[in-house]
């Protein structure tokens, strides 16, 4: 989804529920008909409607109140939902000249994520998970064994989550990003490393929603 906040509110906010359980539940006059679904949703959007708030580049035209409702259109459910965001810089003439250096080949980004998946696979079969469950899709037990940091992992995690007033779901799909970050590296143990990269990619929320 380009552009997130230009669609409306009520679209946005009926993606909720298939994002958490993976279903989709549709209601008529005749009843009710669920149908299950699996989905990545990858959406961008620019700080505010005139996209310059917090450039170097351009001021900012927007006045407070504007970028106030352009922002909340996306709600703090909806963004407790989504397990990474980034904010990218502006890109410059080199980047689209291509005088740029080439970033690392898709080949190479393959070879990690399919050394990551199979680490993964071989611990989560040691543990009864069913074929082709991914870290996305732990629950209940099987979440708590794989997903559990080392000590000083732990004491991050809890800073975190009272520093950044993290929700149960927020704090549960840090520990399943900094699962995976773990695994790119082949390392069992979470650590504070990687709990610390995991809470990076989603700070977008704290700096401009929350702060």
């Amino acid at each position: 989804l380009d552009e997130l906040p230009e669609f409306a509110k009520t679209t946005l906010e009926s993606m909720r529920q298939p994002m958490e359980d993976g279903i989709i539940n549709i209601t008529r006059v005749a009843g009710t008909v669920s149908y299950s679904c699996s989905f990545m949703l990858v959406c961008a959007m620019n700080p505010c409607k005139c996209g310059y708030f917090g450039s170097d580049d351009r001021e900012c035209t927007c006045s407070p109140m504007a970028r106030k409702r352009y922002l909340d259109k996306i709600s703090g459910p909806l963004l407790d939902r989504i397990d990474i965001e980034i904010e990218l810089p502006r890109v410059s003439y080199d980047d689209i000249s291509g005088k740029t250096k080439a970033g690392e080949p898709s080949e190479k980004i393959r070879e990690r994520v399919n050394f990551a998946r199979e680490f993964a696979r071989k611990r989560l079969e040691k543990l009864g998970a069913k074929r082709n469950v991914l870290n996305a899709d732990m629950t209940g037990d099987l979440f708590r064994k794989c997903c559990k940091p080392d000590v000083e992992g732990e004491e991050l995690m809890r800073e975190a989550f009272d520093a950044l007033g993290l929700s149960a779901r927020g704090h549960d799909r840090v520990l399943r990003v900094a699962r995976t970050i773990a695994d790119l590296e082949g390392s069992e143990s979470i650590t504070a490393d990687h709990i610390a990269e995991a809470i990076m990619y989603r700070s977008l929320d704290r700096k401009y929603w929350r702060s």
